[in-house]
Parts: structure tokens; sequence; C-alpha cells
């Protein structure tokens, strides 16, 4: 496969990290004139036929009869269960608090690893997951006061830990389908599952006003389909621990095009606390990376390595036991 240009790269993984900033932009403007399950239903409609068609021209594998309930599992956290909290946490958070609390997904990881598979956690982990939560405090604090949260707002740190769950399930299936075709599957099944706000959709999209409409069009095309697959693409030719670094760029993005689009006031104790819940997440995936062999004995393979992307924005990386 030819190798493209630094440029391209460079341009293709810009428009990543765009998309991924307009997520929370283009779901405060929808949510004025949708329910956060409408919302949800509308943007994945419009993903899952994007996707049929990326189906149709790669051919992607069918899934096997025994998988179909985990794959409607996949769908229930990947998509149903993650979208839903994280549009109805975001009625009461502003866009660029919610960039930020959504970038907590790998400290819900580590605690589903400890608590739900018993895996053991050392002590830098456990000091990166209380930096990160120490820092998802502030920027609480900066929102609206200790004093003064709305417990409701925090339905987006459960839509971070649905997609920690997401990863762990996802986990045991990347061996047997390519990511491309789990990605297609988890969002087709999580779409019929959200298929319970149908009744009243086409009257809401016909009442609801040209910019809510265009929000959930462009939800649904670039955040929800198409930066998966340019993600995908970025991830074919450069280091996972290379390109995530890029993602770190995705909370600050969302904040200027928050300030420039919806005119929010971003105050320094939301930017302090995102910069302390990302260097968290960064100091987690630095643990891997210090543990990590440079050298290995003949004979031995190395690790596989699962990538996904976290809701939209950032990138997991786990590492498979033979």
């Amino acid at each position: 496969m030819k190798t493209p240009s630094p440029v391209k790269l460079t341009l293709v993984t810009a428009s990543v990290i765009l998309c991924w900033a307009y997520s929370p932009i283009g779901v405060h403007l929808a949510l004025h004139s949708y329910s956060p399950g409408q919302l949800a239903l509308g943007r994945f409609l419009i993903a899952s036929v994007l996707m049929a068609g990326v189906a149709l021209v790669m051919r992607i594998e069918r899934p096997r009869l025994r998988d179909l309930p985990w794959l409607l599992v996949l769908g229930f956290f990947g998509i149903f269960l993650h979208h839903l909290t994280i549009n109805f946490g975001q009625q009461f958070v502003t866009a660029a608090a919610s960039s930020v609390l959504a970038q907590s997904v790998p400290l819900f990881t580590v605690l589903v690893a400890f608590f739900g598979l018993k895996e053991r956690v050392t002590g830098w982990r456990w000091g990166c997951v209380l930096l990160g939560l120490s820092g998802v405090l502030v920027v609480i604090w900066g929102e609206h006061g200790l004093g003064q949260i709305d417990p409701r707002g925090l339905m987006i740190l459960l839509a971070a830990l649905s997609w920690s769950l997401y990863f762990t399930i996802q986990k045991h299936y990347s061996r047997r389908y390519s990511p491309l075709t789990t990605v297609c599957y988890t969002v087709w099944s999580g779409t019929l599952l959200l298929c319970v706000y149908l009744p009243g959709l086409p009257a809401v999209v016909s009442q609801s006003s040209t910019q809510a409409n265009w929000a959930v069009l462009l939800l649904g095309a670039f955040p929800s389909a198409l930066a998966y697959l340019a993600w995908a693409y970025v991830l074919r030719h450069v280091e996972v621990s290379r390109a995530s670094v890029a993602l770190y760029l995705v909370p600050p993005v969302a904040m200027v095009m928050a300030a420039t689009l919806l005119g929010e006031q971003v105050s320094l104790r939301v930017v302090l606390g995102g910069l302390i819940v990302l260097a968290s997440v960064g100091a987690i995936s630095l643990e891997g990376r210090w543990r990590r062999k440079p050298l290995r004995v003949h004979g031995e393979h190395p690790q596989a390595v699962a990538v996904g992307v976290l809701g939209d924005k950032g990138v997991a990386e786990v590492r498979l036991d033979r």
C-alpha cells in the first residue's frame, strides 16, 4: 500500500479533529428542537445509511448467528446508552464542558477492569484515575460551582462509563471481525434499539428549525460516520501512540468552536479541569509504553492490538493476551 504524504495525513487527521470537536456543538444546537432520544435516533439513521453504503463497497463480513446477541449488546452500550446519556446530560452543561467530561472514558476503563474483570491495576493507574476525577470536579466547579451542581449534567460521566463497558466487550470480538465490520454492526444494532423513539420523529423533523435539522444531518454524516472511516485511514499509516496524541486537541478545538458558534464563555477553571483530565488520560497511555519491552525473544510474537474510537473523540489501545 502506497504511503500517503505527510501533508495528506495531516489534513485527514485535522478533519477528524474538527468532526469530533463539532459533535457537542451539533448536539447543543439540535437539542433546541429534538429530545435526547429523537436526536440520537435521527443522527444514527443517517449514519446507518452511510455505513450501509460503505459496507456494500467494502464487502464486510456477515456476522455469525451466535454473535448476534453480543453485537446487540455492543450497540446498546456503544450507541444506545452512550448517546442517550450524553444528549440528556448536555442539556445541563455547556458544549465545552461536555467535550472535556467525555474524555474521561479511559479512567472508567481502569475502574471496569478492576471491579468487573478483577484485573490487577497498578498504583500508577490508580493515581491517574484520582487525578482525572479531580479534573472532573474542577470542570464542574468551573461550570456552576460545587454548591450548585445539577446532577443531571453528570449523565455525561455515565456516557463515558458506557463506552468503557463497550470497549471491554469489544475486546472479545477484535479477533473475529475487522474494525470496520465491528463498527458497522455496532452502529446498526444501536440504531435498531433507538427505534423505540421513532414514533413522533417525522413530526419533529418537519416542525424543527432548519438549524436544528442541519445539525442532526451533520452529526450523522461526519462525527458518526465519515470521521470513523477517516480515522481508520490514519491508523493504517501512523502508529497508534503517535496518532492518539493529535486527539488531545479535540477538547480545546471544541471550546473554541463553542465560543465562536454558540457564544459560550469558557472559564479558566473549565480549561484547567480539562488540562487535568487530559493529563491523566495521557499518563495512563504512557505507562503502557514504559512497561513495553523494546526487544523480544526469538520466536515470540508481538501482542495483537485492538484499536477503537472513544465515542466521538479519543482512542483506546487494548493489548490482547494470546
